[in-house]
């Protein structure tokens, strides 16, 4: 797995707040949201909810990746 790039605090708060309410569902509604910021032509929502969708799935990994220390 590749190091997901977070932009700033609000993606880790948007991520983690699907992930309270939704569970394993939260991955999904992120890419459905980010399906429809894609089909509104809203580029730039698009690209929020695609890299909370990698974030999502970067938390909810089980493995250790990168540098472990």
């Amino acid at each position: 797995m590749l190091p997901t790039f977070i932009a700033d605090r609000s993606a880790v708060e948007a991520a983690a707040e699907l992930i309270a309410s939704l569970g394993d569902e939260a991955v999904l509604e992120a890419a459905d949201r980010a399906a429809r910021s894609r089909d509104a032509g809203n580029v730039r929502m698009f690209c929020h909810w695609r890299q909370i969708e990698r974030l999502i799935d970067t938390l909810s990994c089980d493995e250790a990746f990168g540098t472990v220390h």
